[in-house]
């Protein structure tokens, strides 16, 4: 019988053995705390910085807020799950979770494309850098990015919405995702799964293209520097975006090639710990190891917060 209610699911985690409940729960609190903590002094820093006023600073924010955003519709959930036991997710929380989870991940994707043009015009275009990525500009490739995610995972989430399911409603995984609920679902899911399909190879494209071609002419522009100090210095403002982007991509394309079917599971639930837990907590060490006016921008905060606690 097709249950025509909202049924309640069961997610299984991503283990049942005690012991290891303990270190993956201390291992996601950590992470998910420092991701917190580390996106949040990139907006705060970009917010009280004078120095940290320009569009890369700017893209840089906004990518901080989709990071803590992403990591929150995931990783609390799970911890709330594993410290009390309680499996359990209702059809509506399991849907706002799909729906927030892909468009922070689908915004994030764009948002790396407008972040690289950005990049394409500081090294390919300095003198008309501060005209073209003036305050405007920048507020509607924001405001793009986030239209252009909505409109994009549209259409999949409305099939989605009309699913039924018969006996099983346990999911495979410790967030709601769509793949694991397919699996589960009673309904004729071909629809479904290739406009998933195309939605995402769209969006794969689309921003790849994208950061391949600023990337190319970077590179380009680059090379017919005559200095290697030069060379060096304009490499260094990129490399940053550049290991963020290789890792996003990267673990989009394992979610995609998969070796066989039975491992798709165990890959899937892998790929998401990196994405959702360990590579927001990274990207903010990326961008600030890297950047000597974000550390300078630490490094005289702190000197502020030291200075008046000392008066």
């Amino acid at each position: 019988m097709k249950n025509h209610t909202k049924p309640t699911f069961i997610l299984l985690g991503l283990t049942e053995d005690p012991e290891l409940k303990i270190i993956v729960f201390t291992f996601l609190f950590i992470t998910y705390m420092l991701s917190v903590t580390g996106n949040l002094t990139i907006i705060i820093l970009t917010f009280i910085d004078s120095h940290l006023k320009t569009a890369m600073y700017f893209f840089l924010q906004n990518f901080s807020l989709l990071e803590i955003s992403f990591t929150s519709a995931c990783i609390p959930r799970y911890l709330y799950n594993i410290s009390t036991g309680d499996k359990k997710i209702s059809y509506d929380s399991c849907a706002a979770q799909i729906f927030f989870t892909d468009l922070f991940a689908t915004t994030e994707f764009f948002l790396l494309a407008a972040m690289s043009y950005d990049r394409y015009v500081a090294i390919c275009k300095p003198l008309h850098y501060a005209i073209i990525m003036n305050q405007k500009a920048c507020r509607k490739f924001i405001l793009g990015c986030w239209i252009a995610g909505l409109l994009i995972i549209f259409p999949p989430l409305s099939l989605g919405l009309n699913l039924e399911f018969c006996d099983s409603t346990v999911i495979d995984h410790f967030v709601c995702d769509a793949p694991p609920l397919l699996k589960i679902t009673c309904s004729e899911t071909w629809l479904i799964e290739e406009v998933i399909m195309v939605c995402a190879v769209l969006i794969f494209i689309m921003t790849l293209v994208c950061v391949v071609l600023s990337y190319v002419y970077i590179i380009k522009t680059i090379l017919r520097f005559p200095s290697a100090q030069q060379r060096k210095k304009a490499f260094s403002t990129c490399s940053s975006h550049m290991i963020v982007v290789s890792i996003t991509y990267g673990s989009c394309i394992f979610i995609y090639i998969k070796p066989s079917v039975k491992q798709s599971v165990a890959i899937n639930k892998g790929v998401a710990v990196l994405t959702t837990s360990i590579a927001p907590m990274l990207n903010p060490f990326i961008y600030t190891l890297r950047n000597k006016q974000v550390k300078q921008a630490f490094n005289d905060a702190i000197k502020r917060i030291v200075s008046f606690y000392k008066t």
